[in-house]
């Protein structure tokens, strides 16, 4: 089973993965986790270069090239393997994210997206993607770090990829879950919980 969680920077993502992740294993699931761009040694180099090189001038067709490189090197090498051996998977970040930064956001067609998608990820999908919702100001006030290339865009920039994650939410209603993140850690990770469970097949 594949989980992804996706949301504008600041919504709480990887308490929330961390949180998952040691439920599950309480019931004795095995799972991996993994975050998009990185997770294999070529993504972390991909990532380095995507996130932190402010000064080195990126296309979005490149900069979405780039992501996808990534992604494809972290599905064969993490991904793939670990779903082979019946594992639980959950991605901090995934397809849908450059669906959403590079094209609602940055102004690629999101079909061309999602098409150049499927050759990268050659049919391994999310069951669920949790999106974490919070309007990006807010979120954007909660970080403690320094903004990354895509945060350093600005504001505008980062509302319209809350707005593409809720316009392609509504398109796939029964893969992309939406979750309030401003409230309490235990009430997002109680739903969060719920949810996944609901699509969990028993433990054999």
């Amino acid at each position: 089973m594949f989980f992804s969680f996706d949301g504008v920077d600041g919504v709480g993502k990887s308490t929330q993965i961390r949180l998952l992740a040691e439920a599950l294993r309480e019931r004795e699931r095995e799972v991996v986790t993994c975050r998009d761009p990185g997770g294999t040694a070529l993504g972390e180099r991909l990532r380095e270069i995507l996130l932190n090189h402010h000064a080195t001038p990126i296309h979005r067709r490149s900069e979405m090239l780039l992501f996808m490189a990534s992604r494809a090197q972290l599905v064969e090498e993490v991904i793939r393997p670990a779903l082979a051996d019946g594992k639980i998977v959950i991605s901090d970040r995934y397809l849908l994210a450059t669906v959403v930064y590079q094209a609602h956001a940055g102004g690629l067609s999101p079909d061309d997206v999602w098409r150049v998608g499927d050759v990268t990820v050659g049919g391994v999908m999310p069951k669920l993607t949790f999106l974490l919702d919070m309007p990006a100001a807010k979120a954007a006030a909660r970080q403690q770090r320094a903004p990354d290339r895509m945060e350093a865009q600005g504001f505008e920039y980062l509302e319209r990829v809350r707005q593409g994650f809720l316009t392609e939410a509504e398109r796939f209603p029964h893969h992309v879950t939406v979750i309030n993140a401003d409230q309490p850690i235990e009430a997002i990770h109680a739903e969060v919980l719920r949810r996944a469970v609901s699509v969990l097949p028993p433990v054999s």
